[in-house]
């Protein structure tokens, strides 16, 4: 992760911002007396939000994992072959 200072990211905002979106990379400002921040995109701080929130839920982990260990064992089919076998 890039660390610029609080002086590049004020003199550089709207590169600094580009950059974050564009290249969806968070970027570290440090600060000299003070705790750093990072910067991220909306796009990306939702996706984090959304990662977050799957591997907290029990109920969804299992649905992944069960749905991962059946793509293991389970031969692929034909569109036509689920239709006949499912009745859709």
């Amino acid at each position: 992760m890039q660390t610029v200072s609080v002086h590049q990211f004020r003199a550089n905002l709207k590169k600094t911002a580009d950059s974050v979106v564009n290249q969806h990379e968070p970027i570290r400002i440090a600060r000299r007396n003070g705790e750093n921040l990072i910067l991220f995109s909306e796009d990306d701080w939702n996706a984090e939000q959304e990662t977050l929130y799957v591997l907290q839920s029990q109920s969804l982990m299992k649905q992944i994992a069960d749905s991962l260990e059946s793509k293991k064992v389970a031969k692929e089919f034909k569109p036509e072959e689920a239709r006949a076998k499912f009745g859709v």
